[in-house]
């Protein structure tokens, strides 16, 4: 079997690959880097150069021959690569008539936990659709609780509006419920402390990037003066970020994005890493409905998975692929069809024309850039 052909598609926000051979098995795949698709879109193009003609079964051959050829790294070339990376799994399960968990040692569950984001313009809005996640069966919901003018506010009245709205769902869900909060790289080094020592008291299972990634000794900073459970990593595009993040045991649970952070043959060894120091799997998801299968297929067959999104299952955007994954009271339930779980009807992409992003940035009240 060889490669025949690559052929990547910008729909909507998301960019997909699929990889055609010439025994007419296809492979599905997508590349995470969802503010420059564009440039990782001529990346694919360019890679395709060299995995058109070859074996798609040479799986970490050909990731380490495109990774080393020049020895030149960054996270385009790694979007591209997962995407490609994703394909050739889909393509070498089916060609064996089996899911990708099958191939990597089997599952590990049977469904997939997932958690729910708390949304609301109020506090009584949060609350309210915090107890009705609970009710549709989520047994983990997030929020960022921040409010759209935090530019415009002081860092005391961040903080006061932030532990208002943890109270508010704390108090609407319960203590049989996980929650997690999701600070978006928002606050600077003091501000994330102070805030995490305020949040100490709701029971959080997690606080995701409380202050840029960019510096680990800064987060591990954070780590040292805080007792919740920091998770970070969804901007982490390769092995050694993630080997360092877990080396200066900054963290309890990493991000990895398996269209971002070298696909699954990547990904499966970072798990690995993690596993070996008892840092848990919280993967960033933000794709379509095939980065959500691809990453579901991970999720089955590693022991230390967690918790990860589950915003990107009903939504129309599911059309373009033949069989959503179903979500079934806070799970993701495991497909077992061949390769990834699903297949992209490519008839249904015209329907979603690209939507490019403009660079508006996000400010602060003096005109100086916030984040």
């Amino acid at each position: 079997m060889k490669i025949k052909k690559i052929e990547p598609f910008l729909v909507d926000r998301w960019l997909l690959v699929r990889v055609y051979t010439d025994e007419d098995i296809i492979g599905n795949g997508e590349a995470g880097l969802w503010a420059h698709h564009k440039i990782v879109y001529e990346a694919i193009r360019e890679l395709s150069r060299y995995y058109v003609g070859k074996d798609p079964t040479l799986i970490e051959h050909h990731w380490q021959v495109v990774s080393r050829d020049t020895h030149f790294m960054g996270s385009v070339l790694s979007a591209a690569i997962s995407a490609i990376d994703i394909a050739l799994w889909d393509i070498v399960a089916k060609s064996v008539n089996l899911p990708i968990y099958r191939l990597l040692g089997g599952k590990c569950r049977e469904k997939v936990r997932v958690f729910k984001d708390v949304t609301g313009a109020t506090l009584e809005q949060l609350a309210e659709d915090a107890a009705n996640s609970v009710k549709q069966g989520f047994t983990a919901l997030r929020v960022i609780p921040f409010s759209r003018n935090t530019t415009t506010q002081t860092p005391t009245k961040v903080i006061k509006t932030a532990v208002e709205i943890v109270k508010s769902i704390r108090e609407s869900i319960g203590d049989e419920v996980d929650l997690g909060v999701e600070v978006h790289r928002n606050l600077s080094i003091g501000e994330a402390i102070i805030l995490a020592r305020e949040l100490e008291p709701y029971r959080l299972i997690f606080y995701e990037d409380p202050i840029g990634s960019e510096s680990v000794d800064a987060l591990a900073y954070v780590a040292r003066h805080v007792n919740i459970p920091i998770a970070t990593g969804e901007r982490f595009y390769n092995i050694w970020q993630f080997k360092e993040l877990i080396d200066k045991k900054t963290v309890s649970l990493i991000r990895p994005d398996v269209s971002l952070a070298g696909g699954v043959t990547h990904c499966k060894k970072i798990a690995a890493l993690a596993e070996a120091s008892f840092v848990g799997i919280f993967p960033h998801l933000m794709g379509s409905p095939i980065n959500t299968a691809a990453q579901v297929q991970l999720d089955a067959a590693i022991p230390n998975y967690v918790l990860q999104e589950s915003n990107t299952i009903e939504y129309p955007l599911s059309e373009i692929v033949d069989e959503p994954l179903k979500l079934e009271r806070g799970y993701m339930i495991v497909p077992n069809r061949p390769g990834i779980g699903v297949e992209i009807n490519e008839d249904a992409l015209a329907k979603y024309p690209y939507r490019s992003r403009k660079i508006t940035g996000v400010f602060y009240e003096d005109g100086s850039i916030a984040h």
